[in-house]
């Protein structure tokens, strides 16, 4: 116990959601010793639980809102030497329905709580963005230079909103606050355990647990939303990468900054390269042998028509390259989607 009293306090805001509890994970293998925070809006108590199960020792959690100034004096009652921010609302079509609820919960409760950290001098800060902050990519792959282009969605507006926040925090804060800004492009799959995974409430808003549930027979069909985009096969295409290699790039993050305080930089994360929805479905019926019952729907207002990353500046700084195939991901994704009992 004295043992884990000594390592490293992280605050990982979210941490009860799909990249966050994968995070948490990495973080105490790592070394680390994760503080969750989540206000279980957009998560469940149970995570907390399966996590402790997969390391096998308990976890410091709080049920707060990491923007409530009172809710978060206990968790900085005891030194902290770093934070990630994950926690965010982040379904495109609801943002687009909903927009004022995005930019309260995103932007403002970004600013709450780096002004938190700030107050209690917390060194670095890892921060969760997308790559939806390039709109419509002009070049593909996409490089961290490519300009920042009118968002698809109210949830993009409310990234490219919390990074340029972070950046004038940045030059307010004069080198007292370091950060990386992680730019993921689709995180899919989930722990090899089954123990933790991708868990919408409702609805799911994204392709793999939507296929899952789809397979599993929990829903009808899955809707392909759009096969007349200018693609080759007329489907989205999207960069997608294991939840673990996500999880591991924000240990690599926060070593960067450990080695290079009070710097500021944006990384890529993601595969580099691109992959359709058909393709995705096509993935799922290779590694598990079960067919996928699918739809075609007309497109999705928000979507973009392709994406995919250029990892390379994340590779050579931060020592980071994903190494899980789609396979794998898809794979992980089905034991998960069984272990919750619908096969």
């Amino acid at each position: 116990m004295e043992q884990e009293m000594n390592r490293p306090r992280i605050i990982v805001t979210g941490g009860a959601g799909f990249i966050g509890s994968h995070t948490a994970v990495a973080l105490s293998e790592a070394g680390y010793r994760p503080v969750i925070i989540d206000d279980l809006r957009n998560s469940h108590e149970s995570v907390i639980s399966s996590m402790e199960d997969i390391l096998q020792s308990p976890l410091e959690w709080h049920r707060v809102d990491c923007g409530d100034k009172a809710g978060m004096s206990a968790v900085f009652s005891e030194p902290v030497a770093g934070a990630i921010h994950f926690a965010a609302d982040k379904a495109v079509g609801e943002s687009v329905a909903n927009p004022e609820k995005y930019f309260d919960n995103n932007i403002g409760g970004t600013a709450r709580f780096v002004s938190l950290l700030r107050e209690h001098n917390v060194p670095h800060l890892v921060f969760s963005s997308s790559c939806t902050v390039y709109g419509e990519a002009q070049q593909l792959p996409v490089t961290e230079s490519a300009p920042l282009l009118p968002a698809a969605s109210p949830y993009g507006f409310t990234k490219q909103a919390c990074e340029f926040l972070l950046q004038s925090t940045h030059a307010a804060a004069e080198g007292k606050l370091g950060m990386a800004i992680l730019r993921y492009f689709n995180p899919v799959g989930a722990h090899p355990s089954a123990k933790i995974g991708e868990l919408p409430l409702g609805p799911p808003s994204n392709l793999v647990p939507f296929l899952t549930q789809a397979v599993s027979g929990l829903r009808g069909p899955l809707t392909v939303f759009g096969d007349d985009y200018p693609t080759p096969d007329g489907t989205c295409i999207r960069d997608y990468l294991h939840v673990c290699d996500l999880a591991e790039a924000h240990v690599a993050a926060l070593k960067w900054l450990e080695k290079n305080p009070s710097s500021i930089d944006t990384f890529n994360l993601g595969t580099g390269k691109g992959t359709s929805v058909k393709e995705v479905v096509a993935s799922f019926q290779r590694s598990t042998g079960l067919q996928v019952p699918h739809q075609m729907g007309a497109r999705r207002p928000g979507d973009v028509a392709a994406i995919y990353a250029d990892p390379s500046k994340a590779t050579q700084q931060l020592g980071w390259t994903s190494k899980r195939t789609l396979d794998t991901c898809l794979a992980d994704a089905w034991r998960w989607q069984k272990q919750m009992g619908a096969e």
